[in-house]
This record gives structure tokens, sequence and C-alpha cells, in this order.
């Protein structure tokens, strides 16, 4: 489903735009994904709309046929990449899981600030993205995916979570369509 609409307060979720996530191969261009992210962010920022930028510095314990890629994070791998320019009234949070709601307060923040609405952008499209907005979708959040502002480090992967899992746990659209919605409602 497309895009239709954006409640009047939808907060925009960047996921792991992190100077160590950044530099893993990807199926689309990272500088691209970031680019999208932040033209979004900017927009968000000046409607007054919140702006939650995520990263993760660690991994939740237990085994996986798919060790974690990194061992321990080198210095400023956790690190937001300037381009997002975060701001003093961006929320931020830190995860240790793959989504950004468990052992967080984003919930709790997110109701707090009266958000009805998420749009999520991020890496990687089939972890972080997704297990936040299963989550998201889950704790009663509308969500709206900006496709074009997310990858993973698998093409098949990402295709199958925008083509078999998005569409089940919101609406799918573009950073243009999010954008146009955005001015619709600043006219």
């Amino acid at each position: 489903m497309a895009v239709t609409t954006l409640d009047q307060k939808t907060a925009l979720v960047v996921i792991d735009l992190q100077k160590g996530i950044v530099a893993f191969p990807t199926a689309h261009p990272t500088s691209e994904v970031v680019r999208q992210a932040s033209i979004l962010a900017d927009a968000f920022r000046s409607r007054g709309l919140p702006v939650v930028l995520v990263n993760v510095a660690g991994a939740p314990p237990g085994r996986t046929e798919h060790p974690p890629r990194v061992g321990a994070f080198p210095q400023g791998w956790a690190d937001l990449v300037p381009e997002l320019k975060q701001q003093p009234t961006d929320h931020t949070v830190t995860k240790r899981t793959a989504g950004a709601f468990v052992n967080t307060d984003l919930e709790a923040w997110l109701k707090g600030e009266g958000v009805t609405q998420v749009v999520i952008v991020g890496i990687a499209t089939s972890m972080g993205v997704e297990a936040t907005a299963r989550h998201a979708r889950d704790l009663g959040f509308n969500v709206t995916l900006a496709v074009d502002a997310m990858t993973d480090t698998n093409l098949d992967t990402h295709a199958s979570s925008i083509a078999h899992v998005f569409p089940r746990l919101g609406e799918t659209g573009t950073t243009r369509d999010i954008l146009d919605l955005l001015a619709k409602r600043s006219a």
C-alpha cells in the first residue's frame, strides 16, 4: 500500500545510520540512504515534528548461526553520521537489540510526545528497520517506511522485506512521497 497520509503527530525514526554500520558493504549505496534520511530529518525538524536518531552499541546474548560482524566495537563505531546534523531537539536512542523499542525509552518517549505515527528509515532493512517497524505496529503506531532511505547488506533480504513484509506492517513510499505529504499539511 502506498503512503496515503501522515498523522498530525508523526515522528521520523532513523535506524543505525552510524559510522560503523554505513561502512559495511550494502545492496544500495549508503551515501544515498544517508542523503534521503537527512532530507527527511531536515523536513521533520523544520515543521516541529519529532526526529529520533537510533544507534546500536551491542547485541543481545544468545547463539545464532550468523555471529555478529564485529566483536569489540572500535572507537567511534556507534557515532551517528554527521550528515544527519543531530540537533538538541532530536531524541537519541542507543539499542542493544535489532529493534529500537526493546529495553529503551522509545515507546514512552513517543507516546509522551503524542506521536501516533512513525516514518522509519535506515540500515539494515531486514533487521533494525524491520524489527522496529514490527514492534511499532504491535504497539499501535501507524507505520510508514521510506523505501529509498534504507538498505541492507543483502539485496534479497532487502527486497523481501519491502515486497512481502512491509505492506503487512504499514504503508510504504519514497522520500518524495513523504515530503509531498508534509508539504500538503503545511499549505
